[in-house]
């Protein structure tokens, strides 16, 4: 009776294998490990790329579209080294490939002009060496090439001149021949020892820097040569592009009234890209959300107000509209900040879509989450929608330390929150927890250089030292998301006058102590859960957040230690520490009772020394 119940097995292992969606992953997930298998990673970029994992949308620096396909992967400056794969060229969706200011050498593969998707092809400042591909030129949608700054050898593809959609292609710092074709590239002004590009069968702009500010455009000098007079007019056909609708629009606007809601084309930048951000225009937000309309505010905070919007594609959106004016000169600082946002690629982490910036509005543009924030599931929840369970409340617990995690320790430089809270932690449409709001209070403090003028954050959240010296770190992120765990396990408010009203602790926290020093751990216990959890997972995870909240941030773990406890590891060992560090200090207050084990500071002391080597 076995065999026919293996069949089945195998039957049922075929038919998930054969899912279409299934072999894309399959597919693009082998590709990127073929390529983690080619670089060295000295740096443990790679570390989590986990070929046991179908997926790889949840592998670092890797960014997919709602289909699961690759479309953007990010490894500039990674300290990686070694060759490239040739399997890169299997992924089909790409848009983006960022793997500039590394150490890699060998040869670009060919196998890259299979990737017709592409938008952006960044390798410069590193140290491949040989021939450019021909089968570049297949990338009809490329619109940025950047190979400066290797070894590469030999002639310019013809074949680039078939792309019309390039803007910015730099091939500086190089070994190229200058024995091009003349009908194509003009060996006099492209070439090595020279900065000019090779201005081939479509206009080029010339290549800026690698930094959001626009290039100056060059001044011909009174003794230009004839070549440089041609390489001018060139530059002002360009520019007449531009120039000739900024005209017309002025015109247009002294015949037509003002409009408050609506951006100047000319005006805007269009160098601007920020990787995989868009820029939107104001009138394209404006549309999307019926003109700002009360009806789709989804939610105010300190930042400002957020609105339920849908892009013409169809798409729905959530735009965040900043509170605090504009200031002349704070545009580059604001693009630097929102691209480092942006930069922030986890899986439990709200992944910005694209920004809007004008002389009045400063907009962020995220992906709509269908399912809220832990706390409207918490508090706020329509009669019609299930509490969450206590499964799901872990797996918000893990995933938010995940994602936090990821913005000390993989981010560069490291983003501090300054309000983590139930409210800022959203839930998409399978209850991951996504954390949102990561890097706003930077952003928001971007015209200030060294400190900061306001505290941010909110009342129940906020660390002792945050509150006191204006000081944020990750330790004082670790406490606001310690009292997010009682938050979970309650279902109440860090701060709520209710509960003094009942003659009980108007903080969170000092209720959840009293409670546990009065050996009540059922009384802490969401209702809502209806007794359906287990007690010693509640146990270990109040444990997790009164480490999270001790006073002093020193003695907090940071997040990194929060997620392997989380995860089972070193849990009880950390508690133990902090018990008889409790101990030694003889402290006034004995710690919380857990597990009926610990009654007072004697009482810890010799259950500590009855237990033997650990």
């Amino acid at each position: 009776m076995a065999a026919p119940g293996r069949w089945w097995a195998v039957v049922l292992v075929v038919a998930v294998l054969l899912r279409p969606g299934r072999v894309v992953a399959n597919t693009e997930g082998d590709a990127l490990y073929s390529l983690r298998q080619s670089l060295k990673d000295a740096n443990n970029a790679l570390q989590n790329w986990d070929p046991t994992l179908v997926n790889p949308c949840t592998w670092f620096h890797v960014t997919c579209n709602n289909n699961n396909s690759v479309i953007r992967l990010d490894l500039g400056n990674a300290q990686l080294s070694g060759v490239l794969a040739p399997q890169l060229g299997q992924l089909k969706n790409l848009q983006y490939l960022e793997l500039y200011s590394n150490n890699i050498s060998g040869t670009i593969p060919p196998e890259l002009g299979n990737l017709t998707n592409l938008v952006s092809l960044d390798l410069f400042v590193n140290n491949f060496s040989g021939n450019i591909p021909d089968s570049l030129g297949n990338l009809l949608k490329l619109r940025f090439l950047r190979l400066n700054n290797n070894s590469l050898v030999g002639q310019i593809p013809k074949s680039l001149t078939n792309i019309s959609t390039l803007q910015v292609l730099d091939l500086s710092n190089n070994n190229l021949s200058r024995q091009v074709p003349t009908t194509v590239w003009d060996p006099l002004t492209c070439g090595p020892g020279t900065t000019k590009l090779c201005p081939g069968a479509v206009p080029f702009s010339p290549p800026p820097p690698f930094k959001f500010n626009p290039p100056s455009p060059p001044t011909p000098s009174t003794g230009a040569s004839s070549t440089g007079a041609v390489a001018a007019a060139a530059g002002a056909g360009v520019a007449l592009v531009f120039v000739v609708p900024a005209i017309a629009f002025a015109i247009w606007r002294r015949r037509k009234p003002e409009e408050h809601f609506f951006d100047v084309p000319a005006e805007e930048d269009p160098e601007v890209h920020l990787g995989q951000l868009k820029k939107f225009s104001l009138r394209e937000l404006q549309v999307a959300t019926d003109s700002f309309s009360n009806k789709n505010i989804l939610g105010r905070g300190g930042f400002g107000k957020v609105y339920k919007g849908r892009l013409a594609d169809g798409s729905l959106v959530a735009v965040k509209r900043l509170k605090e004016e504009c200031t002349p000169g704070g545009e580059l600082q604001f693009q630097t900040e929102v691209e480092m946002i942006g930069m922030a690629v986890h899986r439990n982490l709200l992944r910005l879509r694209g920004f809007c910036m004008t002389r009045t509005e400063r907009l962020l543009v995220y992906p709509y989450m269908a399912n809220g924030s832990v706390a409207s599931r918490l508090r706020e929840r329509q009669p019609s929608e299930p509490p969450l369970n206590w499964e799901t409340r872990r797996r918000i617990a893990l995933g938010s330390a995940r994602g936090l995690s990821y913005l000390y320790d993989h981010c560069d430089p490291k983003i501090i929150h300054r309000d983590v809270k139930a409210a800022n932690i959203l839930l998409d449409e399978d209850f991951e927890a996504v954390v949102g709001d990561f890097g706003l209070a930077k952003l928001m403090d971007y015209k200030d250089t060294h400190v900061t003028t306001a505290i941010r954050g909110t009342i129940g959240h906020i660390a002792p030292e945050y509150l006191s010296t204006g000081k944020s770190s990750e330790k004082s992120d670790v406490f606001g998301y310690g009292i997010m765990l009682l938050e979970l396990i309650t279902g109440q408010r860090a701060f709520d006058l209710f509960r003094l009203a009942k003659d009980d602790d108007v903080m969170l926290l000092d209720w959840v102590k009293g409670l546990l020093k009065e050996k009540k751990v059922e009384m802490l216990v969401d209702p809502d859960l209806q007794n359906a959890y287990q007690r010693t997972e509640v146990e270990n995870l109040i444990k997790v957040a009164l480490l999270c909240t001790q006073g002093s941030p020193l003695d907090r773990p940071k997040m990194s230690e929060v997620v392997r406890m989380l995860e089972g590891d070193g849990l009880e060992e950390r508690w133990d520490e902090w018990q008889k560090a409790e101990v030694v200090g003889q402290e006034a207050e004995s710690s919380p009772l857990l597990n009926g084990r610990i009654i007072d500071s004697a009482y810890n002391l010799c259950a500590l020394e009855l237990s033997g080597p650990r």
